[in-house]
C-alpha cells in the first residue's frame, strides 16, 4: 500500500514509477479523492466548531431569558449537528474510496530493478552447476518408468479434476523427504525458525499481504468465507499484523512447510502437462521481517538460502532480477531462481525472492520502535520459496533420470529415505 502524503509531495515520480511497471498514472485521480476527503473533513471540523459555540450560547440565552434567542440556537445546534453527521459519513466513505484505489496499485520497482515488459527482458545474475550430458534422449518427469505407478493424474482427475495428482509409493516418500530435508536446513544451517500455520485465514490476512482486493480470483474461498493460502508467506507475514514490536525484535526469520492453493486462473493451457503447475501444491517458505535500512542485504541472504538447497541437491540452476514488467503486484525487486530441468531442455522457476519494502507493512499496519526512541517506522517484509516442493521433485527426477527409466537420487536424501539412494523403475526405493 502507498502512503498518500508521498504521493502528495511527487505525484509525477509516482506516476513515472508505475509507467516502469506498465502502468497508466494515477495520481492525479487519488489526489482528486484525497482533497474532495480533506476537504469534507475541514468542512465537517468547521461545521462541529460552530455547533459548539452555539451549544456555549445557548446557556447564555436562557439565563437572559431570550426565548428567540434560545430557540434559534437550539435548531442552529440541531442544524449543524446533522450537517456534520453528514459530511463525517461521506469524509469516511471518500476515505474508504481512497484506501481501496490505494489498495489495488502495485509496488513501486527498486532502481536497480531492470526496465522491461515481460520476462524475456530479465537479466541474469547467476549460474551454478553444468547441465548434464545424456547419452539418450532425456525425459520429463511424468514419462520416466519410475514414476508411472507413483504419480497418478488419472486418479486424481477423476477425485478433484484437472490440476491435480495422486503419489505413492517411493515418489510421495521422495516428495515428504524433499520436504524435510529443506525444513531441516533453514533451520540448523540458515538460522530460521519453523512455524506450523494454518492454511484457511480471514479476509484482512490476505489483503496484508496484497491477494486481496485486487487478485480474488486467483485463490480458493470456502463457503463460510475463509480464504485456502497461496503459500505461507499469507500466514507468516502477518504475525506482525498490527503490532508495533522493538527493534531488538528484528529481524524475524521464518520457515514454514504448508499446502498450497491456487485456482491458475488466467493460465488455461499453460505447463497442463505433468504437476509442473497445479491447483494443489506444497511449498517451504521463507519470510523475513527487518528494519529498513537492513532489507536489501537480507533479500541478498535469502537467495542464498535457496541456491543453497539446489546446490546442495546437484540441480543446476540460474538465477535471474526479473524486469519491472514481470514483477509481482506486491514486489519491489524479485530474484527468479531457475531449475535445470533436461526433460525440457529448459531452465523453469523453483523459487522467487522478493522484498517488498514497507509496501506489506503498511497495509498490515505494522511497525517497529527505533532503540533511540525515535519515533515509530513501518517494518520491511520478505519473502521467498525456500523451495517449491514439487517443482524441486521434477528437478530431482528428471536431472537423475537413468536410461532405463530408474533415477539416481541425491546422496543428501539419503537419511530421509532410510538409506535408499534410487528410485526404480518399478517406483520402488532401493
Amino acid at each position: 500500500m502507498h502512503d498518500i502524503r508521498a504521493i502528495r509531495e511527487a505525484p509525477e515520480a509516482f506516476d513515472a514509477a508505475l509507467a516502469r511497471r506498465g502502468d497508466a498514472p494515477v495520481s492525479a485521480e487519488l489526489l482528486a479523492l484525497d482533497e474532495a476527503r480533506r476537504a469534507k473533513i475541514h468542512a465537517a471540523e468547521t461545521a462541529q466548531a460552530e455547533q459548539n459555540r452555539a451549544s456555549k450560547e445557548i446557556g447564555r440565552a436562557k439565563a437572559s431569558g431570550d426565548e428567540a434567542e434560545f430557540e434559534r440556537l437550539r435548531g442552529l445546534v440541531a442544524e449543524k449537528k446533522a450537517e456534520v453527521a453528514a459530511m463525517q459519513t461521506e469524509a469516511k466513505e471518500l476515505d474508504a474510496k481512497l484506501n481501496d484505489a490505494l489498495m489495488r496499485i502495485a509496488n513501486l520497482p527498486a532502481d536497480d530493478v531492470p526496465d522491461g515488459a515481460d520476462e524475456a527482458n530479465n537479466v541474469e545474475v547467476n549460474r551454478w552447476g553444468e547441465p548434464r550430458r545424456f547419452d539418450f534422449t532425456p525425459k520429463e518427469h511424468f514419462e520416466l518408468a519410475a514414476v508411472q505407478d507413483g504419480m497418478d493424474f488419472e486418479t486424481a482427475a477423476k477425485l478433484s479434476g484437472s490440476r491435480f495428482v495422486l503419489m505413492s509409493g517411493g515418489v510421495a516418500r521422495l516428495h515428504r523427504a524433499l520436504a524435510q530435508f529443506m525444513l531441516d536446513t533453514h533451520v540448523t544451517e540458515n538460522g530460521l525458525t519453523e512455524v506450523n500455520t494454518p492454511v484457511l485465514v480471514r479476509d484482512e490476512t490476505m489483503l496484508g499481504t496484497g491477494q486481496l482486493p485486487k487478485f480474488a480470483e486467483d485463490s480458493y474461498q470456502t463457503r463460510e468465507g475463509m480464504w485456502l493460502i497461496p503459500t505461507s508467506e499469507v500466514t507468516l507475514t502477518n504475525i506482525v499484523a498490527g503490532h508495533t514490536v522493538d527493534e531488538s525484535y528484528l529481524p524475524r526469520r521464518y520457515t514454514s512447510h504448508t499446502l498450497c492453493f491456487r485456482s491458475e486462473a488466467g493460465s488455461a493451457g499453460r505447463d497442463t502437462s505433468g504437476m509442473l503447475r497445479q491447483h494443489q501444491f506444497e511449498k517451504v517458505e521463507m519470510v523475513s521481517i527487518t528494519k529498513p535500512e537492513e532489507s536489501d542485504a537480507e533479500q541478498k541472504r535469502m537467495l542464498r538460502c535457496a541456491e543453497g538447497i539446489l546446490e546442495t541437491l546437484g540441480i543446476p540452476y540460474r538465477t535471474v532480477i526479473l524486469c519491472t514488467g514481470d514483477m509481482g503486484f506486491g514486489a519491489k525487486r524479485t530474484y527468479d531462481i531457475e531449475a535445470w530441468l533436461p526433460g525440457q531442455n529448459t531452465y523453469r522457476e523453483i523459487s522467487s525472492v522478493s522484498t517488498t519494502g514497507d509496501f506489506q507493512a503498511r497495509r498490515m499496519n505494522a511497525r517497529f520502535k527505533p532503540a533511540d526512541g525515535g519515533k515509530p517506522q513501518f517494518l520491511h517484509t520478505l519473502n521467498g520459496s525456500g523451495l517449491a516442493v514439487g517443482r524441486c521433485l521434477i528437478a530431482v527426477l528428471e536431472n537423475g533420470q537413468q536410461e532405463d527409466g530408474s533415477v539416481t537420487l541425491p546422496e543428501v536424501l539419503a537419511p530421509y529415505l532410510g538409506g535408499k539412494t534410487t528410485l526404480s523403475v518399478e517406483g520402488t526405493l532401493v
